[in-house]
């Protein structure tokens, strides 16, 4: 940490595939006051991001900046979970979820300087137990959100090369081949480890933030530091069902930015936008049995296939930096 004169640490991790090092580079130097070294970590396939985060927390590293996509984030995220190490975020993906849901500018500079110099917000983060086909479980951390249906549906049906000529459009391709099966998914589900109770779903997320690519609103209740989960269970029958599902959404997006218009905290309770096709569920933690194996997603990736999962909260667990003067906004 902090030497002592006074002179602080970062580590970058950076996907050489999404950024290039000598530009970071270039960017470090320009917001490294206060700072007495900056280290170096690059990811690769069979190390996305984990064991580097550990290693810069073990020498001492003040803030850990994760500059990459989603998956580079979550992992980064996960290692400095109830560390002293901050995590810093220079957007390079496609989704860019945590960085979106905090409200942080997309462009490397800004980004860069937030991560160096900016303050410390305490967020939660989430864990998914999850319960794989083979009668083994895995533990995978996760600081937006995840679930089974329309995301999972749309990440697996989301066009890489696409997605490489046109960005976050391509979900919206993914999306409309996800939409079949109103009411496919066959559930148990209990909240808070209550009553056990059955349904039939086309989706369930639960989440830790609430914005999709876009500030698409999925979770409108969704605060990432209230200690809570947000759970959205998605029941729509038919093409109606559909249209009200994203009537509610598009509600929910003029809602949120009414509010921030007006300086008010997002005070709308999920609960009160309950209908048919969607239903809002709050607790500490959510079990699910699914009647069939399902394909699962954690923070916009892939992460295989599940017969249930569990889903509960570490309150306050990570630092992450954003711009002076926006905690307490």
């Amino acid at each position: 940490m902090t030497n002592q004169h006074g002179q602080k640490v970062a580590t970058i991790i950076y996907n050489p595939v999404k950024a290039e090092r000598s530009e970071l580079e270039e960017l470090a130097a320009r917001y490294d006051e206060g700072y007495s070294e900056i280290h170096w970590k690059e990811t690769t396939e069979e190390d996305p991001g984990y064991s580097q985060a550990q290693k810069a927390v073990s020498e001492g590293a003040d803030v850990v900046i994760a500059c990459g996509g989603d998956g580079t984030v979550r992992l980064v995220a996960a290692a400095l979970a109830n560390t002293d190490s901050s995590l810093g975020i220079v957007p390079a993906g496609t989704g860019n979820l945590l960085a979106r849901n905090l409200k942080l500018k997309p462009g490397f500079e800004e980004a860069m300087q937030v991560a160096l110099q900016g303050e410390d917000r305490p967020i939660d983060i989430c864990y998914a137990e999850v319960d794989r086909p083979d009668s083994a479980n895995e533990k995978i951390p996760f600081v937006v959100m995840a679930g089974v249906g329309i995301d999972a549906q749309m990440i697996e049906n989301t066009d890489d090369d696409l997605k490489a000529k046109i960005g976050f459009l391509a979900y919206g391709v993914a999306i409309a081949k996800s939409l079949k099966g109103g009411d496919r998914i066959k559930l148990l589900r209990r909240i808070d480890r209550g009553r056990w109770q059955s349904a039939r779903a086309h989706s369930v997320i639960v989440g830790n933030c609430g914005d999709l690519v876009n500030n698409i609103t999925l979770l409108p209740n969704a605060i990432p530091d209230d200690g809570k989960l947000d759970i959205v269970i998605m029941r729509p029958k038919g093409i109606f069902g559909w249209i009200n599902i994203f009537g509610q959404m598009a509600y929910q997006m003029v809602q949120k930015l009414v509010y921030t218009l007006r300086g008010r905290g997002e005070e709308k309770d999920g609960e009160d936008n309950n209908s048919k096709s969607l239903r809002y569920l709050q607790g500490k933690q959510i079990d699910i049995k699914f009647s069939h194996t399902e394909d699962f997603e954690v923070d916009g990736d892939p992460a295989g296939r599940a017969d249930g999962f569990s889903v509960t909260v570490d309150p306050a667990a990570l630092s992450v930096r954003v711009p002076r003067g926006s905690v307490g906004e």
